[in-house]
């Protein structure tokens, strides 16, 4: 409702979000946030708003209150925020939950693909081979007549690419485990 009557005023008005960020000293982001209905604005800035859009909090909020009741304005306003800012902390908490399954589930496979990896398919075992003289891995020699030098550096880089992404998976999901963890207050 908030959101609503936020846009539908600024465009009554005439106004960008960017000319009604400028005008309350905030960025275009938060105007588009307020009208997604992705935060909400505090008492103050609610009253600032009002003032850029020359209404009243009251028609901003969406509901008409007569003079003889506006001692209880701030309370109403202040339940009204409470309720608003509520509903914006369970968004918040089911966003957090679902990264939460989604870090979890990257490194539950980052960490199998990896053991996956250095278990079952001996990619330590073909290494190995590599420098040994007497095994039947072609090895690219270059240089001149008097020194060649074996270059096994590409062929360690391309056995180790799938080991280095799922290292970095399990890391990156580390630490989104981490920053999403709930804090508590």
């Amino acid at each position: 409702m908030l959101n609503e009557n936020i846009k539908a005023l600024r465009k009554a008005k005439g106004l960008s979000q960017e000319e009604l960020a400028i005008k309350l000293n905030v960025v275009r982001q938060t105007v588009s946030k307020w009208e997604k209905g992705l935060s909400v604005p505090d008492a103050g800035m609610i009253i600032q708003i009002a003032e850029a859009l020359d209404t009243t909090v009251n028609v901003l909020l969406g509901e008409e209150i007569p003079v003889s009741e506006e001692s209880d304005f701030i309370e109403t306003l202040a339940a009204k925020l409470e309720v608003l800012n509520e509903q914006y902390s369970k968004q918040n908490e089911y966003r957090r939950k679902i990264w939460r399954v989604v870090f979890t589930v990257v490194l539950i496979v980052s960490a199998i693909s990896l053991i996956r990896y250095l278990l079952f398919f001996g990619s330590i075992y073909h290494m190995k081979n590599i420098g040994d003289a007497s095994a039947t891995t072609s090895v690219t020699v270059i240089g001149g007549g008097d020194v060649s030098a074996l270059i096994p550096f590409f062929y360690y880089l391309s056995v180790l690419k799938p080991v280095f992404i799922n290292v970095l998976a399990v890391i990156t999901s580390i630490v989104g485990l981490c920053r999403t963890q709930k804090t508590t207050v």
